[in-house]
């Protein structure tokens, strides 16, 4: 369908518009994308956005609504044009330094809490360390839900730091979230023990990240691919390197019973597994299937 130029246009005309190209163009979900789009245009609430369908918009917000309908066609992702993503039931912002966050993140942030938890009556668990904070939900989650935890957050991009230290002020725990600048944890102080470490290390195999977007089996999605941070994403010769870096640094700062968790592929249980069993430090290994029956996420704890 052709993009509609006129002087003024009914809000439902150009709705259903742009519903049809997303659906042209292989994009799931596209009324639920379409309208978050018009919200975030329009400055409105999706339930104000119904309601409002015999509404007229002038030919400066048709130009704008077209603007974002174009670039959602260019398969860049939702987030990263209206600059907010929802975890957790909450709003967060979101940049082009950090990786949108995803369910299977969710996945993992409540089978580490649901640990947590079952724990708090022991007194332990009031340490915890992220790794590879990105935008900084998982931190940030952790803080609200564990009143009496004290976080500290790692991440090797400076900028997305600074997404990170917005977010946690906007939801109003900073002062519980310690944010540091490194690699994994090369910029902690030898004495920093941990009762709970949570990591987000990127997983993407380098062989995929070299396929083109979208095209064999196996590539990446071109909203991942050609706009969230390589940084974030390459996890070089079968996406195990920097899993192997961090399972070799953790043992000096996980306490004597604490927990590990962290995000892996849906193909990396098995070696995974294997790593942290290498190192021979570790028990209680598993492997979560999430709520698609894959592989999902990894869980260690120290002897």
């Amino acid at each position: 369908m052709n993009v509609i130029q006129i002087e003024s246009v009914l809000i439902k005309t150009l709705f259903h518009n742009a519903v049809t190209r997303l659906k042209q163009a292989g994009i799931p979900e596209p009324e639920l994308e379409v309208s978050l789009l018009f919200s975030h245009v329009l400055r409105i609430d999706r339930i104000a956005l119904l309601l409002a369908g015999e509404h007229f918009l002038n030919k400066e917000q048709c130009g704008s609504v077209e603007e974002h309908v174009a670039r959602r066609l260019a398969r860049e992702p939702l987030a990263s044009i209206t600059g907010e993503k929802e975890f957790w039931s909450l709003p967060f912002a979101v940049t082009k330094d950090v990786l949108i966050p995803r369910p299977e993140t969710e996945f993992m942030l409540a089978k580490a809490l649901q640990t947590v938890k079952e724990a708090e009556g022991s007194g332990i668990q009031k340490k915890m360390l992220h790794l590879g904070t990105g935008s900084g939900v998982i931190a940030i989650i952790a803080a609200l839900e564990i009143k009496r935890a004290m976080i500290t957050a790692v991440d090797r991009s400076y900028k997305a730091l600074q997404v990170a230290v917005h977010n946690a002020r906007k939801h109003k725990v900073s002062e519980r979230i310690k944010f540091i600048n490194s690699d994994w944890m090369t910029g902690l102080s030898a004495e920093a023990v941990f009762d709970l470490i949570i990591a987000n290390p990127p997983y993407v195999a380098e062989e995929i990240l070299g396929r083109p977007a979208g095209g064999a089996v196996g590539s990446l999605q071109p909203e991942v691919m050609n706009f969230e941070p390589r940084l974030a994403l390459d996890g070089g010769h079968h996406g195990l390197d920097e899993i192997r870096r961090i399972a070799a640094q953790v043992p000096a700062a996980l306490k004597p019973g604490g927990w590990f968790f962290t995000e892996i592929g849906a193909d990396q249980g098995d070696a995974v597994t294997a790593i942290f069993e290498g190192i021979g430090v570790y028990e209680s290994l598993t492997v979560f299937y999430d709520y698609a029956g894959l592989p999902r996420v990894f869980q260690a704890r120290m002897t």
